[in-house]
């Protein structure tokens, strides 16, 4: 079994014991976590509540509910996160990380015109979900357009991933096989963006020098 495997194996079972301990408030927990920083992927976590209210010990609507409150308000710990303390930092440590008031500037301008889409598209692709609330905050996104968004997005994500693990009864880990190969993609996806991004900022700050 590979580390990135075993990692998540372990993962896994975090979030089974999770849920079979906590009930709904597990659910609740765990994709607070999930629309935070921390590595708890929800293809984990909603195919076995699923799988959980196939059984009948679950109500699927509670599910989503449950599920869907806890991603607004991990989503909301990041955005406010990203809103008091990423401007701080960016401008404190910014440097170290090719950023700058230019880049801040930019970030707030994208997510007063193209919030929504991002916000609301990023909740439905692994790894981004993650991380989207920090710089929609730090952009100052408008707060209610960002909960509409992101309560839409990420409960469209939660409904699907249940009704999966509905459908698959026991088999419900097989969700987990068949999307860890997207999230790795996209995971080198972004390595790559960040790479560029790198390059570029290198590349300009050179040119300016001359």
């Amino acid at each position: 079994m590979s580390f990135l495997a075993q990692i998540l194996e372990n993962i896994g079972i975090f979030a089974v014991n999770i849920i079979s301990q906590m009930g709904y408030f597990g659910v609740f927990f765990l994709m607070v976590l999930e629309s935070m920083v921390f590595p708890i992927p929800s293809e984990l976590v909603m195919p076995f509540a699923g799988f959980i209210a196939y059984q009948g010990n679950f109500n699927f609507l509670l599910v989503i509910l449950f599920s869907s409150l806890g991603s607004i308000v991990g989503s909301l710990i990041s955005y406010y996160l990203g809103k008091f303390g990423g401007n701080h930092m960016i401008m404190r440590y910014g440097k170290y990380f090719l950023l700058d008031v230019k880049d801040l500037k930019k970030t707030e301008h994208w997510f007063s015109k193209k919030g929504e889409s991002t916000i609301f598209i990023g909740r439905l692709i692994p790894v981004v979900r993650h991380l989207i609330s920090i710089p929609a905050g730090i952009g100052k996104m408008n707060l209610t357009k960002f909960c509409i968004y992101t309560i839409a997005g990420a409960t469209i994500w939660n409904t699907f991933l249940a009704y999966l693990g509905y459908l698959l009864g026991k088999n419900w880990n097989l969700v987990r096989q068949y999307t860890e190969p997207i999230s790795i993609v996209v995971a080198v996806l972004l390595l790559l963006g960040g790479i560029y991004f790198v390059y570029h900022h290198i590349k300009d700050k050179l040119k300016n020098n001359k």
